[in-house]
């Protein structure tokens, strides 16, 4: 019995981890994808990298798909438990 829940559970885990992560993913490139608006543009490159909402939101974006994989990966582990016993 334990061994489906942890299977179970670590599908869903995978599922959720991999769809989630793939949605953080498409959003952190979507900013970086397309040139925007000249004078939002001008502006942005005058402030420093770190202060830029671009670079902001890829690298949050980014640290949200990698904790997805995470989530992701543990599922896989639980999958790899409930299935080896």
């Amino acid at each position: 019995m334990i061994e489906a829940i942890l299977t179970g559970s670590g599908l869903v885990l995978v599922l959720v981890g991999l769809g989630r992560g793939y949605g953080a993913s498409r959003s952190a490139l979507a900013p970086l994808a397309h040139a925007g608006e000249p004078t939002r543009a001008a502006i942005e490159a005058g402030r420093p990298l770190v202060a830029r909402s671009r670079v902001r939101r890829f690298v949050r974006g980014t640290i949200l798909a990698v904790g997805w994989l995470l989530v992701a990966g543990y599922g896989l582990f639980l999958v790899s438990v409930g299935l080896g016993r």
